[in-house]
């Protein structure tokens, strides 16, 4: 079958390869490909993978081969779910608890942003408990998954600070629901319930200064590509407060989360609730032009492969 395979060039290379197809364990699905999304987790990392490797997390096609155990939709029902990889293939299985049927009037587009970045968003603002009139920091908001945190946190009630890095990314976040939306987390101000953080370095450092005293942070990234550094004496003076890690193929994996997260915001989707902010959009004959896109900060949003 076919599948993207890594180059092992000279920097990221993706080309279409064939490659031995899945062999479903009893309680996954064999799903027929016909969207993915691409993320920077992904993507960054191409040049170091061994040629003929198969990526890929966001799943969306039609059921070709329901579940040996029978749990998970009917043969030829149109899903989405989340794998750890070879997502990028013709044919992908998936385990039928991270996977959930689309609704009428969803896009196969639409849907593929939910699993990495639209369960990574749902699952971090839920560790932040009870968001009603709660005042939310984002970082990264401009990117798929912050876009996706702003939306739900001002549905969930919350007064959303949206931070990003250049004055051109500001671009649609008051439409999307932020309060307030700043250049740079210096420019943040105030004390935080909940913060979302995804750049790490001196990102984090800054956002766990802005914290409540009963506050919580959740880290889930690093895009600036250094570490999170606290100040030692953080602790003493944020007593109350808690710094949380969020890895979202943990929580699918130990918490189950997964159907139920996805089916609730296919929900939103399909109601006109949440736009999931799908800007670029490409065919998987030709993905380099969104994968450069994706690693020069291009896009605003999400990048979409399309399965002829």
């Amino acid at each position: 079958m076919k599948a993207l395979v890594t180059t092992g060039s000279v920097g990221p290379g993706l080309e279409l390869g064939e490659v031995e197809p899945p062999q479903p364990a009893s309680d996954e699905a064999l799903v027929k490909l016909t969207a993915t999304s691409l993320n920077r987790g992904e993507v960054r990392h191409l040049a170091e993978e061994a040629p003929g490797t198969v990526l890929g997390w966001d799943v969306v096609g039609t059921i070709a081969e329901q579940a040996a155990d029978g749990s998970g939709p009917p043969v030829g029902t149109r899903v989405v779910g989340l794998v750890g990889e070879r997502g990028w293939a013709e044919q992908v299985a998936v385990p039928t608890h991270a996977l959930a049927a689309l609704p009428d009037g969803v896009s196969d587009a639409a849907a593929a942003v939910l699993p990495i970045a639209g369960l990574t968003a749902w699952r971090a603002l839920e560790m932040g408990g009870l968001l009603l009139g709660a005042r939310v920091l984002v970082t990264g908001a401009a990117g798929g998954v912050g876009r996706l945190a702003v939306q739900l946190a001002a549905l969930a009630g919350a007064h959303v600070t949206a931070v990003v890095g250049r004055p051109e990314r500001r671009t649609g976040l008051v439409q999307l629901g932020a309060a307030d939306v700043v250049v740079g987390i210096d420019s943040a101000a105030g004390r935080y319930d909940l913060i979302l953080e995804s750049v790490g370095g001196t990102s984090m450092r800054r956002a766990s200064e802005l914290l409540a005293p009963e506050g919580v942070l959740v880290t889930y990234g690093r895009s600036s590509g250094d570490d999170g550094a606290i100040d030692p004496y953080w602790f003493g003076d944020h007593s109350g407060a808690r710094i949380k890690g969020l890895l979202v193929f943990t929580e699918v994996d130990r918490r189950r989360l997964g159907t139920p997260q996805l089916e609730k915001m296919l929900a939103l989707i399909a109601g006109g609730q949440l736009d999931p902010q799908v800007t670029r959009t490409g065919s998987w004959d030709d993905p380099m032009p969104l994968v450069r896109a994706l690693l020069d900060r291009q896009v605003d949003g999400k990048a979409v492969l399309t399965v002829a």
